[in-house]
This record gives C-alpha cells, structure tokens and sequence, in this order.
C-alpha cells in the first residue's frame, strides 16, 4: 500500500489524461464513423466510394504509422490544433484526431452492418411516403441499427481504450508513460507498475462492458 499511495499522484495524472483521450475519440471517432456508414450505404456511387477507400486504407494502416503522420508530420506544416477548453495542448490534441480517425473506420463497419440487420421493407415503406434518404436512415434506420450493434461497439472502444497507449510514444504522458516515470524515481519493482497499470485499463474496460451491458438490457426491453 505504501508504494501504491506513491505512485498514486503518476497514476492519477496518467489516468486523468488517458479518459480525456477515450472519450473524446469515442465521441469523434461514432460521429465520424457513423457518417461513413451513411456514406456506404448511401444510393449516390461517390459516397459509398469514399466510405469504401477510407475504410480499406485506415484500417489497414498500422495505428503507429498513423500518429507518426498525424503528431510528427502536422506541426511540421503548421498545423497545431489544441483543446484549451479540456486541457489538452497540441500533441495531446493531435493524438485524439489520430485516434479518432484510426477508430472511425471501424466504427463505420460496425454501425454498417447493423444498418444491413434492418428489415429493407421498412426503408421503401418509409421512402413511399416521401421521406428523403436522410430522413429515412436518421429516423428509421439508425436508431434500429445501433440498438443491434451494442456489444460489437463496446469491443471497438474497447480496443480505442487500449489504443490510447500507443500515445506514450509521442510524449503524451498518459498512463502508460507514467510507467517510465516511476520507474525512473524507483517507486516500485516495474512488475508492481505493471500490475497497477494493467488494474487501471482493466477498470476502465470494466465500466465500457458494464455500460454497454446496461444499454443492451434496456434497449432490448424497448423492443
């Protein structure tokens, strides 16, 4: 106890900013995400392209090469983006576009494919009483299609959770550059820093399955 009370105020700090940086890209990341879905399934051919090419390329681009792009290639040409009103400077602000760009293209597949569980009939019916593609998928499909894809969903900001890490190579000092820092004032063994923070992200990925069990309870309740 007596080692974890000093590591406390580097846990603290590094856990702080690394909820800053899920919830932020999980809020970017299904806004975007659920834009490209609309864009794939859209009737107009250069949407559902767009969505087509960003999905093939960012989820087949490593995470690492993305930050490089985006935290070392941005500032060079004077893009330097900052949330002030968060507390985040400009490379904690450039992570969270890299990770919300990176997430988006999978949250984009998985909101796609609860868009493809809604009874087709329910799209024509909602198009013979004049509503517009954009009406029919906000009001009618979406809302079915995310009730269905719930537990898929979890799993991606799931994975975004443990992703936010990959920042600690670009001088982020989320939680998992907080480990070196401990190590450095040889708080504990770096087994112990490990175990606390491997405690830390299962927490965190505890209370994403604990909220979307919740959701999936209710909304299927709703039925």
């Amino acid at each position: 106890m007596s080692t974890l009370q000093e590591a406390w105020p580097f846990l603290r700090d590094g856990f702080e900013l690394t909820i800053t940086l899920l919830v932020l890209s999980m809020i970017l990341s299904a806004v975007l995400g659920t834009i490209l879905a609309a864009m794939r399934v859209s009737p107009v051919a250069p949407f559902r392209l767009f969505g087509a090419g960003y999905v093939n390329i960012f989820r087949n681009t490593p995470l690492v090469v993305l930050f490089i792009l985006v935290v070392e290639g941005f500032p060079p040409i004077d893009i330097r983006p900052s949330l002030e009103q968060v507390g985040l400077n400009t490379f904690e602000t450039l992570a969270v576009i890299a990770l919300s760009v990176y997430t988006a293209a999978f949250v984009c597949e998985v909101v796609r494919s609860g868009v493809n569980t809604v009874d087709a009939g329910q799209a024509e019916a909602a198009r013979s009483v004049g509503m517009s593609f954009g009406q029919t998928l906000r009001i009618i499909v979406l809302p079915q299609a995310f009730r269905s894809v719930i537990p898929p969903m979890a799993s991606v900001y799931i994975a975004l959770a443990k992703n936010t890490s990959v920042a600690a190579a670009f001088g982020v000092l989320e939680a998992t550059a907080q480990l070196s820092r401990m190590n450095e004032r040889s708080i504990a063994p770096i087994t112990v820093l490990f175990l606390y923070l491997a405690a830390g992200y299962i927490i965190i990925v505890w209370i994403i399955s604990a909220i979307a069990a919740i959701l999936e309870r209710r909304l299927a309740v709703a039925r």
